[in-house]
């Protein structure tokens, strides 16, 4: 789905086609083609090999395909996920004899080692050879050291390798032609239950996934495996930043389907091709603590410097209402948001900076917008402004207050005047409106 998705965003069929030709895997054969999950059209990749089993009648389709995200020159947000029943599908283990009498064809393998020889001959742009290699190399470690068995001896099934040289050597290859500044990803959704291995059923995320994901963010929900070990190989090999996508000029957008119809979900990848506007802001913390507390006997001089103090401790935002307690006594009910690392901090400042006995609080999960930090001209100079967008969408850009306040002292001149004139650079930043059709 990743390679088909980019193929899709324009990187041409050639340049994958090419690069898995190169590895020289006799028989082993991609194509690309349409397919329609759900309500979406998506690009398909299509491989095939000698003696690829047939899938029966109303069984799921047996195919892998890695998954994979990113942004800022390219992101790539998976929306919808594919993976595939574990009896066909990719998975490393150790090497072990076939039995005498069981066909030639059904233990057929091909260890680490012999990928690393055939990247190693492979005609290959120096790029995509060493993706390629970091890819495999992450697979097969992590599986080494679950098994207990040496790196070069983790072995391919016959179906997985055919299958993950095409998918990790075509990615791999499509990556190389876009040569992104960076590459970043939503949380990957890992799926729930059980899947079959050839060690037995194992829980979602399978052992191997889980390690590739270790310290990456994800999401524990749709039905079955939804992110195999190659897709989080590419993941843990390709992805600076896990978040939502950065505000951007998006130049291109591709879809690739999958080859399974899910039941809760399109089964289709996007991928986001842009340009960042800014530098992205590290993106703030959904979980937070509310802190509160109302005092009515506190000077309303000292506001202020427990406004700081809060900030100042770790809150990510303060303010304060006025309310009216027992016996009509005015009071101010002060409010701080804190992310949970920072409670001991924030509540420790609260008691120190008011006169309050006592602290009210309450976990809340929110929403955030991506953001970054981008610079305008203006007469009076540069001036940040702080842009907003939603799935790489920008939906505003505010001029920094006090970049104008400054600049205003600095030239005399009203500081309405400079944060006009910022405002009407920072426009700039917006996405054309779209004409109406008439």
């Amino acid at each position: 789905m990743a390679v088909a998705a980019l193929v899709d965003a324009g990187v041409p069929a050639a340049v994958v086609t090419r690069a898995v030709g190169a590895m020289g895997v006799r028989g082993l054969r991609v194509s690309f083609g349409r397919r329609t999950r759900g309500a979406y059209v998506g690009k398909s990749f299509d491989v095939t090999w000698p003696g690829k089993p047939r899938p029966r009648k109303g069984a799921p389709v047996p195919h892998v395909h890695a998954h994979e995200q990113g942004h800022a020159h390219a992101h790539e947000q998976e929306h919808e996920h594919e993976h595939e029943d574990a009896h066909e599908r990719e998975r490393a283990h150790p090497r072990a004899p076939a039995p005498a009498h069981a066909p030639a064809h059904a233990h057929a393998h091909r260890d680490y080692a012999e990928i690393k020889r055939l990247l190693k001959g492979a005609r290959l742009a120096p790029e995509a050879r060493a993706l390629a290699a970091d890819i495999f190399a992450r697979i097969a470690e992590v599986e080494a050291e679950l098994h207990g068995t040496k790196v070069d001896r983790v072995a391919f099934h016959e179906v997985g390798a055919y299958d993950s040289i095409a998918d990790v050597v075509g990615v791999s290859a499509a990556i190389a032609h876009l040569a992104p500044d960076s590459i970043g990803s939503l949380p990957p959704v890992v799926g729930t239950g059980t899947v079959r291995t050839a060690h037995g059923p194992v829980p979602v995320p399978a052992p191997a996934t889980a390690a590739l994901l270790a310290g990456a963010p994800i999401l524990p929900e749709g039905e079955g495996e939804l992110t195999t070990p190659t897709g989080a190989a590419i993941l843990a090999a390709v992805v600076d930043r896990f978040g939502a996508p950065p505000p951007m000029r998006l130049r291109a957008t591709g879809y690739g389907a999958g080859t399974r119809e899910l039941s809760d979900r399109a089964n289709v990848l996007r991928v986001m091709l842009g340009e960042p506007i800014g530098e992205p802001e590290a993106d703030p913390a959904r979980d937070v603590v509310l802190i509160e507390a109302n005092v009515d006997d506190m000077n309303p001089q000292l506001v202020g410097p427990l406004f700081d103090a809060l900030f100042e401790a770790g809150a990510v935002d303060v303010w304060s209402a006025a309310i009216l307690m027992k016996k009509g006594r005015p009071a101010l009910q002060i409010s701080a948001l804190a992310p949970a690392a920072a409670r001991i901090a924030v509540e420790r400042a609260f008691f120190q900076g008011s006169t309050t006995l006592g602290l009210r609080r309450r976990a809340l999960d929110r929403v955030v917008l991506a953001r970054s930090f981008a610079t305008i001209e203006t007469p009076y100079g540069a001036v940040r402004v702080k842009v907003a967008a939603l799935d790489g969408e920008v939906l505003g850009a505010q001029p920094e207050f006090e970049d104008c306040r400054r600049l205003a002292v600095k030239s005399r001149v009203p500081a309405r005047e400079v944060l006009s004139a910022a405002a009407a650079a920072a426009r700039r930043l917006l996405p054309r409106p779209r004409g109406r059709r008439g």
